[in-house]
C-alpha cells in the first residue's frame, strides 16, 4: 500500500508517495538520493543510519517513513550552508576523525544532537552520548576530540585546531 508523505528534509519541503513498508532510511537514500545515512547493521545497534527527526537522533533503519508525516528530518547533507562546512563537519576534518568515513555522518549528527541539548557537554557526557555509535576503525579518541573542539567553536570559544586533540 502507498500513501502520501510530507516531510521537511534539510530545510526543504518534500512531498512523496511511499510504500508503507519502506523505512525512513530507504526513502532518504532511494527516493531523495541522500546517501549520508548508511545501513550497516540494519537493527539499530551501530548508529550509521542516524538522522535527526525534529531535532532528536533516530535510527532511520528502524522506523517506517510513513510514520513521520509532517516532521522535520536533518541528514548530514543538510548541515553545510552556502558551500561552507558546519563547524562539526570542519572539526571532524581538522581532527582526522573521519578515517574510512562510514560512521562519520551518524557520529556528526549525534554530536549535533548532544550539543543542541547540552552546549556545555563534558567529555564524559560526550562519550556516554556517543556510546551507541560504532566506529569500525576505532577512531574514538579523534571523534571525541572533534566533538569537544566543535563544542568550543559553537559556544564562541577558540577555533578548532588542526590535527590535534
Amino acid at each position: 500500500m502507498r500513501r502520501p508523505l510530507r516531510l521537511t528534509v534539510n530545510g526543504e519541503a518534500v512531498r512523496l508517495e511511499v510504500d508503507t513498508r519502506r523505512t525512513l532510511l530507504e526513502v532518504l537514500r532511494d527516493e531523495l538520493k541522500l546517501f549520508g545515512a548508511r545501513e550497516s547493521c540494519g537493527v539499530g545497534m551501530c548508529g550509521a543510519c542516524t538522522v535527526l527527526v525534529d531535532g532528536r537522533p533516530l535510527s532511520a533503519c528502524l522506523t517506517l517513513a510513513a510514520l513521520h508525516d509532517g516532521r522535520s528530518v536533518l541528514t548530514v547533507e543538510g548541515l553545510a550552508r552556502a558551500g561552507a562546512l558546519h563547524p562539526l563537519q570542519q572539526s571532524f576534518l581538522d581532527h582526522n576523525a573521519v578515517q574510512c568515513g562510514y560512521c562519520t555522518p551518524g557520529m556528526i549528527l549525534m554530536v549535533k544532537a548532544l550539543l543542541d541539548e547540552e552546549p556545555e557537554a563534558t567529555p564524559e557526557r560526550a562519550r556516554e552520548y556517543l556510546a551507541g555509535n560504532l566506529c569500525r576503525c576505532g577512531g574514538y579518541e579523534a571523534i571525541l576530540a572533534a566533538a569537544l573542539a566543535a563544542r568550543d567553536v559553537l559556544r564562541g570559544g577558540p577555533e578548532a585546531g588542526r590535527g590535534g586533540g
